[in-house]
């Protein structure tokens, strides 16, 4: 089925698993911070499945009253591996690249906590294709509230409609686009795609593509051809 989209205006990335690969970094972080608390560690697979909301959200259900001891011990373990191992998915620098010069208003809203995320964008040399980089505790609440999409479009004057796309990859992207009244775009045959599905269904549907190549030919097919050197909001 095509769906019919507006022409966006402003395009919100997730992060992980939607421009970049780093769920090497994020499965050892997270193992290691299971191991040292008591806890069964999980396979690749599992972390890829499980992992979709903020630590500040998930991890106070995984380890109770002492969840920040889990924080503090993923947070060391984490920095010390994740700017080596990240990777960019295929197709995202060049799509950022194109985008960036088209004059859309490019915006990250991700569960990876900020600074990281922050440090992640600027190893790639990818800060400054992104208005706002907001990643969890950025705003009062993480995705999938609207907080994050309201702090991304800033003082863009762009509202929350249909033509602000929000591009993910899993059911919590997709949930968070349905709260903020926006489009939702999904990245990618992902463990978490047909959940995200089900989660629209008593909704709109949404968009999906393949890939970061893909995404950039649904852009031209709504925006038209990308212009060079247009102004950014």
């Amino acid at each position: 089925m095509t769906l019919s989209l507006p022409a966006p205006r402003a395009i919100l990335f997730d992060w992980d698993n939607t421009l970049v690969d780093n769920w090497g970094a994020i499965h050892e972080a997270l193992n290691l911070t299971l191991a040292a608390m008591g806890h069964p560690t999980w396979t690749y697979d599992e972390t890829r499945l499980r992992v979709q909301r903020s630590l500040r959200d998930s991890f106070p259900q995984m380890f109770g009253e002492r969840w920040p001891e889990a924080r503090d011990i993923y947070y060391r373990s984490f920095s010390d591996v994740h700017l080596q191992t990240l990777r960019p998915m295929p197709g995202a620098a060049e799509l950022l690249e194109e985008l960036a010069a088209s004059g859309l208003y490019l915006a990250v809203v991700s569960n990876k906590t900020g600074k990281f995320l922050r440090l992640e964008a600027k190893q790639l040399g990818w800060d400054s294709h992104f208005t706002r980089l907001i990643g969890a505790t950025d705003a009062p609440k993480d995705k999938p509230a609207v907080e994050p999409v309201d702090l991304a479009l800033g003082e863009s004057g762009i509202p929350r409609n249909a033509t602000v796309w929000f591009v993910g990859d899993g059911a919590v992207d997709v949930e968070c686009a349905r709260n903020a009244g926006i489009s939702a775009i999904l990245v990618g045959d992902n463990p978490t795609g047909d959940v995200a599905a089900e989660v629209t269904s008593r909704d709109r549907p949404i968009q999906r593509v393949a890939d970061c190549f893909a995404l950039a030919g649904l852009v031209r097919r709504y925006s038209g051809p990308i212009s060079q050197g247009s102004p950014r909001s």
